[in-house]
């Protein structure tokens, strides 16, 4: 069964500005107000309740090795993924709406415990800062991807060595091609495909590409994370950091089609509704996953955590 689990996390990002704190944590009612609910319900999805984040506070610090946040984080982490494992074991398939980034974190602690996961990145940027290649980590929302392989401090990915998905098994796309870390991460993940070279090899062939990695005989499974910032901020400027160069609406949507159907779950994040006043960029958004979601785990391969068969 299809279920939609609120996480209203705004922990990951940096203020927008001095005294405030990140819309982000309003999106999932944003969505709700916009109708999204009431579309997947009409296709059988369940409501699944919120885990609530603790309070935002600015607390990063340039002089102490921690990200903004860290308790916060880690604590709304534990929560999230004992929620998933309960949502997994139900033989459920949890659409999570954000939220920022790091939400990619709990999800990762939930699908460690469960098994070998792939993962699908789709993101506007890499999001593979980290201790080792910057001075600047405080903003967790910008560094999840490297944390997700292991690329962080001992506190954020568990132990030295950790990582909640092997590099190996890790696909990203939709990163710009001026992106800070697109090298590194080109070296380090299985595959890295930038916006444009979706829209130059089309979403059915990039899909198909990504597939070859994530949905792999040796895999419990794979998930989705998308940021919205994917898209071209012509499309979605309700967003942190909008970036030029993204893809279109219709682009993702045939993107997302193409990899909902066996994936084992999914999460929306960065949608900010504080950047979207009368509401018609919820609009759109819940459009695009609608369209692009509503197979989610439709024809995944499930079962107990490491089992292999077909979803009834």
């Amino acid at each position: 069964m299809l279920t939609l689990l609120s996480a209203p996390s705004n922990l990951g990002l940096r203020p927008p500005q001095p005294g405030a704190v990140p819309g982000t944590a309003k999106g999932p009612e944003a969505l709700r107000e916009a109708g999204l609910h009431a579309r997947f319900f009409a296709f059988g999805a369940v409501d699944a309740g919120v885990v609530l984040p603790g309070r935002y506070v600015d607390d990063a610090r340039p002089e102490v090795a921690r990200s903004r946040n860290q308790e916060a984080i880690l604590d709304h982490a534990r929560r999230l993924a004992e929620r998933l494992r309960r949502q997994f074991a139900e033989q459920n398939t949890p659409l999570i709406l954000g939220g920022d980034c790091s939400l990619l974190i709990g999800v990762g602690r939930a699908l460690r415990d469960l098994g070998r996961y792939g993962l699908v990145h789709l993101d506007g940027h890499t999001d593979f800062r980290h201790p080792g290649n910057s001075a600047d980590c405080f903003s967790l929302a910008g560094e999840d991807l490297a944390a997700a392989v292991g690329l962080h401090w001992p506190a954020i990915v568990g132990s030295p060595g950790s990582s909640y998905f092997r590099p190996g098994d890790t696909a990203h796309v939709g990163c710009r091609e001026d992106d800070e870390h697109l090298a590194e991460a080109s070296s380090v993940l299985a595959q890295v495909i930038p916006a444009r070279r979706v829209a130059q090899a089309g979403p059915a062939a990039t899909a198909e590409a990504i597939l070859r990695t994530v949905d792999a005989s040796h895999l419990d499974g794979y998930w989705l994370h998308l940021d919205v910032d994917i898209l071209d901020p012509t499309a979605m400027p309700a967003v942190d950091s909008p970036a030029p160069g993204g893809l279109q609406p219709a682009e993702l949507t045939e993107l997302l089609a193409a990899l909902a159907p066996r994936a084992s779950g999914a999460h929306i994040t960065v949608f900010d509704p504080d950047l979207d006043p009368d509401g018609r960029h919820a609009m759109l958004l819940t459009s695009v996953l609608t369209a692009g979601l509503q197979h989610l785990g439709s024809g995944r391969l499930s079962g107990p955590p490491g089992g292999r068969s077909i979803a009834g």
